[in-house]
């Protein structure tokens, strides 16, 4: 794999003049200072060889459809041996392996790409710039995603090792223990995608602070581009503390070091480092999506985000409590009780912002102009959500809710409410919301409203009765369990149907509407005008259209 890209890098290398075309697609022109600028490349080539952050979103976004095909195909699965009691459908080996790589997926390589998919596109359009502020390292930041899924997902393409069965949280000692070669090839996959991330966030914080417009100051900031810059300082701290505990294990399982041995530093070191990390992703994964939202909401509402200063305070809070409630994973492991307090004392403090958040929401909708659009469906789906997997998360920071709790579905069914319900469901508003935008064509508005009803219901049906499994004390992880569950199973399953289902419509509608679907009339498909609230990229849209128009066409553009 090294050797590989090295001779990527080498190649690309060679490549010169990245970003030597001209964005009106016009064959060449040449600019003040004499230089020629070639056209745009075509075809493969433009995919593999493009700096453009438009083209490079849209690669973000098409990789991680792929992978969020792959992590619900796996749940799927799983869901389906869970019908019954018994073992009917795969081994507990392949239950486990499946489960492994559906949380490494959604959480790792679907989430972070996802939003950085909207970053790229966006932020610059958002805040004045010509494009990132290193255009290349964004490109080699997402060219290195596909050969760290390829790791990740090994052990199910190589019949010679069996995969991966650590389950996402890669606890020692079981992560040591195992002999398969997957687990290596897993950790190093998890490695190289965090390296990815890491250059994503550097190159969002360098842009966002130095390539704004003339008009763009901190005050005047755009929500989403604020989100995006807390996130990326969350990266900045929290994923080269994940790069280096995953070289560690990856030490201890190769190399004799004793960094998580029971004789060394101890499982518990382990939890500690990963948890540092996996906390703050949980807000890493959530703040570009409440940036969504607060983005979509006001003009479906007719009005100014409220608070605005307010939603800025709380993000920035968020960003720094998150680094103080990791230990709140690890009550039940016995670390001393004046720790577990201090952070149950954090954990709870840190729903206060995120509550903030919320209220603004329905104030902003409060008395507005609502229109039932798809996008705004989903960003209310994703407040209603929100609530539901904040409230749920109040009761495990508490410690003695949490000790019976602990490691049930109850956290399942919390977590998957928060990012399922949360996460994702802001991700479809903001599909739905720019998809005129990015192809020059409206979806199939009813097809859209029944991917949002069908999604809704399901998470619900889904995460709810897992969280009464949690209730009645089904532990989490397990490939069988007694039979007066059976029920409650049964009915998660069929909420993941329907999930599934949703799903399939939706892919369909964006597909089919990308290539044949109904043009926008005028740059301003949702009537922003009207409401004031006509933002910065719809802007760079009209004066697209209008570049287009001039140049012979409303399709000379759609390359550029």
């Amino acid at each position: 794999m090294a050797v590989f890209l090295v001779l990527v890098a080498a190649w690309l290398s060679r490549v010169e003049e990245w970003r030597s075309y001209s964005p009106l697609g016009t064959g060449g022109v040449s600019g003040e200072a004499g230089e020629t600028h070639r056209e745009k490349p075509s075809g493969i080539v433009r995919w593999l060889t493009t700096v453009d952050h438009k083209d490079i979103g849209i690669l973000y976004g098409v990789y991680s459809v792929a992978i969020f095909g792959w992590a619900g195909f796996a749940v799927l699965v799983m869901r389906f041996e869970l019908l019954t009691p018994g073992q009917d459908l795969i081994s507990p080996s392949f239950y486990n392996a499946l489960m492994t790589s559906h949380g490494l997926s959604m959480l790792i390589l679907f989430g972070t790409p996802i939003l950085a998919a909207f970053s790229n596109y966006f932020i610059p359009l958002l805040i004045g710039a010509d494009d990132m502020a290193f255009p290349r390292i964004n490109a080699i930041a997402f060219w290195l995603l596909p050969p760290s899924a390829l790791l990740v997902y090994a052990g199910f393409f190589i019949p010679a090792i069996p995969a991966a069965q650590t389950s996402w949280t890669m606890y020692a000692p079981l992560s040591l223990q195992l002999p398969s070669p997957a687990v290596d090839l897993m950790l190093l996959g998890l490695h190289l995608s965090g390296i990815s991330v890491t250059m994503g966030a550097i190159n969002f914080i360098a842009t966002i602070f130095t390539e704004r417009g003339e008009n763009v100051s901190w005050s005047n900031l755009d929500i989403f581009s604020w989100t995006v810059l807390t996130q990326s300082g969350l990266i900045l701290f929290a994923f080269p503390l994940l790069g280096s505990a995953l070289i560690m294990l990856l030490l201890d399982r190769n190399f004799g070091t004793t960094f998580f041995t029971v004789d060394g530093g101890g499982p518990i070191l382990w939890q500690h480092l990963f948890w540092f990390w996996g906390h703050p992703e949980v807000y890493i994964l959530i703040l570009p999506a409440m940036g969504f939202v607060s983005l979509i909401i006001p003009p479906f509402s007719g009005r100014k985000l409220f608070g605005f200063k307010f939603v800025v305070y709380s993000t920035l809070a968020i960003g720094v409590l998150s680094f103080g409630v990791w230990a709140h994973h690890m009550f039940a492991t016995g670390i001393d009780p004046r720790l577990r307090a201090s952070f149950m004392t954090v954990s709870l403090a840190i729903a206060v912002p995120t509550a903030v958040k919320t209220f603004n929401w329905i104030t902003t909708m409060w008395n507005g102009n609502i229109r039932l659009t798809t996008p705004m469906l989903f960003c209310i789906g994703f407040v209603s959500n929100l609530i539901i997997g904040g409230v749920t998360g109040v009761f495990l920071a508490s410690i003695p809710v949490d000790l019976i709790l602990h490691d049930t579905y109850y956290v399942v069914g919390h977590f998957h409410y928060f990012l399922m319900g949360g996460t994702v469901f802001a991700v479809f508003a903001a599909i739905y919301y720019w998809f005129p935008l990015i192809t020059g064509r409206m979806y199939q508005r009813t097809l859209a409203k029944w991917h949002f009803w069908l999604s809704n219901i399901g998470v619900n049906i889904t995460f709810f009765a897992m969280i009464l499994l949690g209730y009645g004390g089904m532990p989490r992880r397990y490939a069988t369990y007694l039979p007066q569950f059976t029920s409650l199973h049964q009915i998660t399953t069929l909420g993941a149907v329907i999930i599934s289902v949703a799903q399939i419509i939706w892919f369909y509608n964006m597909v089919t509407s990308w290539l044949e679907g109904k043009r926008v009339p005028d740059a301003d498909p949702w009537d922003l005008k009207e409401s004031g609230l006509y933002t910065a990229e719809w802007a760079w849209f009209e004066r697209k259209r209008e570049t287009a128009l001039a140049d012979g066409g409303e399709n000379s553009d759609e390359d550029s």
